[in-house]
């Protein structure tokens, strides 16, 4: 009687017909952003879902500490490159440690650069709870995974403090940004005294739209409320001399007005973003992600893309837009380059 040929089980065909696919160059694995090898990997969607719970939890400390009465315990760090005053209040300090910490307890280990350092220790006994907001269960699938040392969080804990100090609250904002291997691809500003947030995942979309129209010949200029005079003169030089300029305080809040968004959440509206003199990048990456998942741009005066691997300075000024041609916003402020570098 003949023997009777065993049967591979099926797990063992199937892997063994994966193997002869990969060796006949057949099977094409998906190529993810930071996929290096090794390491932990994180999910593209948990890090948003995070990203747009540590801005939102930021932003209710924000809001209490400006709630609970007028002392918002402000000193100087400083003074800016222009001779302004850079303050720190507790507002500052508690949106830090809060969105610090649930960064550290959620990921240990993972790379985060904030805008604000306390001696305090970071609480790690709340994490993240895991969970989606729906919105972006419906817009970001899950399974897009990056290497965890291909990451880098930029956090700013509380945008636009020297307008918070003075009650202008609508500047106000909170904002993440995770970039990888220096590219921004998660974007999120939150507004707490409205309750807006703002969010983007390059390749994947966003929360927020374009408007539908914007103006080239003669843009709204949104530029910093400290130094809307010297931006003026050069923007006339640039565009000419019916160019708006519109003074406003935080970069996130100056990010929003380029967006289609309603009065309530955004009262200005501008047609570009400019800002010619040195600016730290835990204030742009945010902005600069949301802009990209949207076909816009953020760029140096010269046209180059900013890194946000490691330095946390961008001394060569920056241009903003979404509906424009970018590249002949560039050719027009180009002339600026020259001031950015005597800054």
């Amino acid at each position: 009687m003949a023997a009777r040929a065993r049967r591979l089980p099926r797990p063992a065909l199937a892997l063994l017909l994966l193997l002869l696919l990969a060796a006949c160059g057949f099977l094409l694995l998906p190529s993810l952003p930071g996929a290096t090898g090794g390491g932990q990997r994180l999910d593209l969607r948990d890090l948003l879902a995070l990203s747009v719970a540590a801005a939102e939890a930021g932003g209710r400390r924000v809001r209490a500490v400006h709630e609970a009465g007028s002392d918002l315990q402000q000193r100087s760090k400083g003074q800016t490159r222009e001779g302004a005053e850079e303050l720190l209040t507790a507002g500052d300090l508690q949106s830090h440690r809060c969105m610090a910490s649930l960064w550290a307890s959620t990921f240990p280990g993972i790379r985060v650069i904030s805008e604000e350092h306390d001696e305090a220790a970071l609480d790690l006994s709340e994490p993240w709870d895991g969970k989606i907001p729906l919105e972006i269960q419906e817009m970001v699938p899950s399974g897009q995974t990056v290497a965890m040392e291909s990451v880098t969080v930029w956090i700013d804990p509380l945008d636009a403090t020297q307008e918070y100090t003075e009650g202008l609250l609508s500047y106000v904002t909170t904002m993440v940004c995770v970039a990888v291997h220096g590219k921004p691809v998660i974007g999120v500003i939150h507004k707490p005294f409205s309750g807006f947030t703002a969010w983007a995942l390059v390749g994947h979309g966003a929360n927020v739209s374009a408007r539908d129209a914007y103006d080239e010949r003669s843009p709204r200029l949104i530029v910093s409320r400290s130094h809307a005079g010297t931006v003026r003169t050069f923007s006339q030089k640039a565009f000419g001399t019916n160019v708006n300029i519109i003074p406003a305080g935080g970069a996130g809040y100056k990010v929003l007005s380029l967006l289609n968004l309603n009065k309530a959440d955004q009262p200005d509206q501008a047609d570009a973003y400019l800002h010619i003199t040195f600016i730290k990048k835990w204030d742009i990456c945010a902005g600069n992600a949301v802009l990209s998942a949207l076909g816009g741009h953020m760029t140096t005066l010269d046209g180059r893309d900013i890194d946000y691997l490691d330095s946390p300075g961008n001394k060569e000024g920056l241009i903003a837009s979404v509906g424009l041609d970018h590249l002949q916003l560039v050719k027009k402020v180009s002339a600026l380059e020259e001031v950015v570098r005597k800054e």
